[in-house]
């Protein structure tokens, strides 16, 4: 996997005001062009493309300003930071594109609905208009690139938004083009199609913000960079229930079990557990607690059964085609019964209840093992999302 440069926090923060400073200049420029134009013409959906820049230049605002309160330290009351405005900005944006495209669908609506107007423009207007494309295409590029290379989701949102500028201002050329043949009312209805186009956009990156807030999964590229790192060190037998959240970006929190050999001195596996953490901190940012299972190995008796149990789940998830893992196992053998105690991670759309689930496992060891019994702990384990 591609390595992603690691910035600053600093360089984070300066990098973001700086876009947004660029945004709001810009955008303002815009605004002014294309409202001149728009009173000069009577253009409802130039007027409508203009106040759209002018709340991209709010947008900006509100980027420039999360990244000066993502900036500040931990406090008692935030003891991870403050880097989760970004995300809150995000949402912020996305609510007001939405109500944005709301209102200018109203107003569009309006004018089709009273005949629409007696649109003249000139070919002046059409350059000037056709010029804003290309000065909001290099916007909504330099905000793309930027937001990619800094890890920025409300820079990444807002490049979005000027994308879709860049389509609603080559909408309004066209309704400019077009109206003289098609009729006044040809200024309204794309005014229309401008709006839902906002609105949707809108709508949709509300959705991706509020899951960013709420919590989501890892990337697969992440949980395997992660798995692979700690599976590649000497001692470490297996891992299991890892778990990854985020308080912004750069701020990784991870906790993860890991296996190693009862039989090993407790201390070398202290030590051992001490140097991965401080090696994720330092080369991957993640600030990693580990939790430190203890298993018996080279008991040929409890060897046979965690063997029978593997057997028995690779059986089932071939029925049901999905992935049964196995970690924590442990036998503890009685005089007229054994107890196999151990947890499966499965998937989050498993196809069984985990009550099928542990009743499919006893009834296939009780075929050979019949005086085996299962204590079960089912959980979900991001790995095997």
């Amino acid at each position: 996997m591609k390595e992603k440069k690691l910035y600053s926090e600093a360089e984070r923060a300066k990098t973001g005001r700086n876009a947004g400073v660029v945004g709001i200049v810009l955008n303002l420029v815009l605004f002014a062009v294309k409202v001149t134009v728009g009173i000069l013409t009577s253009g409802v959906s130039l007027i409508a493309d203009a106040v759209n820049n002018l709340s991209d230049a709010g947008c900006s605002v509100i980027v420039m300003l999360s990244y000066i309160l993502a900036g500040k330290p931990a406090d008692k009351k935030h003891p991870y930071g403050h880097a989760r405005m970004e995300y809150l900005s995000t949402l912020i944006i996305s609510i007001i594109i939405t109500m944005l495209g709301f209102e200018l669908f109203k107003s569009s609506a309006g004018s089709i609905i009273s005949g629409g107007g007696n649109e003249s423009y000139s070919a002046a207007a059409i350059i000037v208009m056709a010029s804003t494309v290309l000065v909001k295409l290099a916007v909504a590029i330099y905000f793309n690139v930027t937001g990619k290379r800094i890890g920025s989701a409300s820079l990444i949102a807002a490049s979005h938004d000027s994308f879709g500028d860049v389509g609603a201002t080559t909408a309004v050329i066209a309704g400019m083009l077009l109206s003289k043949v098609t009729g006044p009312a040809t200024d309204g209805v794309l005014g229309c199609a401008i709006a839902v186009y906002i609105f949707v956009l809108g709508i949709k990156l509300i959705i991706e913000s509020s899951d960013t807030l709420l919590g989501t999964a890892p990337d697969r590229d992440t949980v395997n960079r992660v798995t692979n790192k700690l599976e590649s060190y000497d001692g470490v037998l297996g891992i299991h229930d890892l778990i990854m959240h985020n308080y912004g970006e750069g701020r990784f929190f991870a906790s993860v079990h890991v296996e190693v050999d009862a039989e090993r001195d407790i201390m070398q596996s202290h030590d051992m557990i001490d140097n991965i953490e401080r090696e994720f901190l330092h080369e991957l940012g993640i600030s990693l607690v580990i939790h430190l299972d203890p298993v018996c190995i080279g008991d040929e008796r409890v060897d046979a059964l965690r063997l029978a149990v593997a057997d028995i789940l690779t059986e089932i998830a071939g029925e049901v085609r999905h992935s049964v893992s196995m970690h924590d196992f442990r036998a503890v053998f009685g005089v007229t019964h054994t107890n196999l105690i151990f947890d499966v991670a499965v998937s989050y759309d498993f196809p069984l209840t985990e009550k099928e689930l542990k009743a499919k496992i006893q009834s296939k060891l009780s075929g050979t093992h019949e005086n085996c019994f299962c204590v079960i702990t089912v959980d979900h384990d991001i790995s095997e999302n």
